[in-house]
């Protein structure tokens, strides 16, 4: 089984067996209708396409962020549509660093199904290697999933005051508030540490060693064991990508804040900070 991570070389041959469910997360906050282009222009055999906005979240009932995470139900739904059965290897994919990717491997992960990795490198090093691609729409045989929440694993907002260390996936400057692309505030919540995500990989989007990626969390967690920490994010995505290094590090994965800066910021009232300071609530 593989559980965090997946090469192209052990990839391929389960590919070409047929005993791997394969999903292209493609996406592009920037550009809407991006990643399904993309992935219709040619991706690797037999992978389903799967949408941030419309597969990978939901209403707004778990948390009020960008990318509301999808209700238990929602998910389980899902999941047996695009035909994952139970102790199916999964392994997803986007266009290079994992971070939509692994938005799916927490989800699958949160109900249970442990039999899931993310493809080290994604698109681009499938491509690398020279293997075969296809084109156009795929689809699976719906299966009937079965999974049941972990909720030890979800933290909302309410969670956030007891927190015994938030860590903030963003790159630097959106921490520190000097630029903000997407939310209507720039800064941070109080009491967030930075970890950008991209810290723990290389120029190719592959992750550093494991010993490499143990140390940026030490840095960032100043000592909190890593199974108190509460990851977040601008709308509860790039916060599962420190999830996927955590697990990857062999560490305890902490908890996803997943409504994260967007829902954070959707009150004026409460606080943010800003530079390099973490701050205080």
């Amino acid at each position: 089984m593989y559980a965090n991570l997946i090469s192209v070389a052990e990839l391929a041959p389960l590919v070409e067996a047929g005993t791997v469910a394969v999903f292209d997360c493609r996406d592009d906050l920037m550009r809407p209708g991006w990643g399904r282009e993309a992935y219709l222009e040619g991706h690797v055999p037999g992978a389903v396409y799967v949408d941030l906005g419309k597969d990978l979240s939901g209403p707004p009932i778990t948390d009020q962020g960008r990318h509301p995470m999808p209700s238990e139900d929602a998910l389980v739904a899902l999941f047996s549509r695009l035909g994952i059965a139970p102790g199916m290897q999964v392994v997803a994919y986007d266009q290079r660093d994992g971070s939509i990717a692994a938005r799916m491997w927490w989800l699958l992960r949160y109900l249970r199904h442990d039999a899931v990795a993310v493809l080290a490198g994604g698109y681009p090093a499938w491509q690398r290697a020279g293997l075969g691609v296809a084109e156009g729409d795929e689809r699976r045989q719906a299966a009937s999933f079965r999974g049941e929440a972990q909720r030890e694993r979800l933290a909302v907002m309410d969670d956030l005051p007891s927190a015994a260390r938030i860590v903030d996936a963003r790159h630097a400057a959106r921490y520190r508030g000097e630029s903000e692309p997407i939310d209507p505030v720039a800064g941070h919540i109080p009491g967030a540490r930075n970890l950008p995500f991209m810290e723990n990989l290389d120029e190719d989007g592959q992750f550093l060693t494991r010993e490499q990626v143990r140390a940026n969390f030490q840095q960032a967690l100043e000592g909190t064991p890593a199974a108190q920490a509460v990851y977040s994010c601008g709308s509860g995505v790039t916060a599962c990508h420190l999830v996927l290094a955590a697990h990857w590090a062999g560490l305890p994965e902490g908890r996803v804040y997943v409504g994260s800066f967007s829902e954070w910021t959707r009150d004026a009232s409460r606080p943010v900070a800003t530079g390099r300071d973490p701050g205080h609530f």
